[in-house]
C-alpha cells in the first residue's frame, strides 16, 4: 500500500471526485477559524496562489452561484457581475452559504454541492499545473489539476481577480 497523508473519512466531494475518477491527493492538515487560505498554504508548504477558495455568492435575485478564486486574490464583484450577465453580485450570508451548499464555511468545495449551482473559475487558475481546493471539510484540502473544474463542474473561466 502506497504510503500518503493520513487519511480523512468520505466527504461528498471525494465521493465525487473518486466516482468519477478524478485523481486527486489528500491533505489534511489544522484548520483555524478565519485562518483562511494563508493559513492551509503555510501549513501544507503550498504557495497560496494556487490554493484555491470556493465562495458561494448571489446575484440580484439572490440565485447562488459559486466562484473559484485565487487565495491571495479577491472577486471583483462588477467584472464577475458584468461578465456572468448579472446586474450585480455579493457573497452569500454564511448560513445561506451553509444552506446551498451542504457544506460549513472554511469547508466548502464545488464538489458534491447539495444544490447544483453555476460555477465560475478565475481564467489564471487553469494555467497553473495543480491546484489545491477544499476537499469538503474544514482543515481539509485536495490537490487536482484544475481543469477537473472544467470538466466536472462545467465551470465557465471568468476575469474578476483582484490582488488582496
Amino acid at each position: 500500500m502506497s504510503k500518503k497523508s493520513a487519511h480523512v473519512s468520505e466527504t461528498p466531494a471525494t465521493q465525487l471526485l473518486r466516482a468519477n475518477r478524478v485523481e486527486f491527493t489528500e491533505h489534511p492538515y489544522e484548520y483555524q477559524e478565519h485562518g483562511g487560505t494563508s493559513h492551509s498554504a503555510a501549513s501544507l508548504g503550498f504557495e497560496e496562489h494556487s490554493v484555491v477558495k470556493t465562495l458561494i455568492m448571489q446575484d440580484q435575485d439572490a440565485k447562488p452561484l459559486i466562484v473559484l478564486m485565487h487565495g491571495d486574490c479577491k472577486v471583483s464583484t462588477k467584472n464577475l457581475a458584468r461578465q456572468i450577465g448579472a446586474k450585480s453580485v455579493e457573497p452569500c450570508k454564511p448560513d445561506v452559504a451553509n444552506r446551498h451548499s451542504g457544506y460549513l464555511i472554511g469547508g466548502t468545495s464545488p464538489f458534491g454541492t447539495r444544490r447544483a449551482m453555476p460555477v465560475y473559475i478565475e481564467q489564471s487558475i487553469l494555467e497553473l499545473p495543480r491546484i489545491a481546493i477544499n476537499g469538503g471539510r474544514r482543515g481539509f484540502l485536495v490537490q487536482i489539476d484544475p481543469r477537473v473544474c472544467l470538466d466536472l463542474l462545467k465551470a465557465q473561466p471568468v476575469q474578476c481577480a483582484l490582488a488582496e
